[in-house]
């Protein structure tokens, strides 16, 4: 897999996968790279949780995910992470637990407990003639 970031001027920064461009501005036009980060996270864990209802024909619909972030003190940095799945009345009271299992398989979350080794370098392309 390969994506091109792109600086098309001022705060932008664009990624581009394939046909789609995600776009991302330190201006507030669109999220910054760090929300788009926190936000992968409860939206992989939806996914899980829709795919989860769709396998047992269960509506998902009316299903939230709250994602909280708590902050250490210490370190400024986030040191927790909380996703609480808000079932509507309705919702089949079996299944409840196993919607947190489902959730807890989403591979955002899956990388951040086995990070992937980083490696950053700089090179000049060779023009193409």
């Amino acid at each position: 897999m390969e994506m091109t970031i792109t600086m098309p001027g001022g705060g932008k920064v664009d990624a581009h996968v394939g046909p789609m461009v995600i776009e991302t501005d330190q201006d507030r036009t669109a999220p910054a790279p760090f929300i788009l980060f926190l936000a992968s996270l409860g939206t992989c864990a939806g996914i899980y949780v829709a795919s989860f209802c769709q396998r047992r024909g269960i509506p998902h619909d009316g299903i939230r995910i709250v994602q909280r972030m708590k902050t250490d003190p210490m370190t400024r940095m986030i040191g927790e992470i909380e996703l609480d799945i808000q079932l509507p009345p309705d919702f089949p009271e079996k299944y409840a637990d196993a919607v947190v299992r489902a959730a807890e398989q989403c591979a955002v979350k899956k990388h951040l407990e086995n990070p992937p080794r980083f490696t950053v370098r700089t090179s000049v392309p060779e023009m193409a003639f």
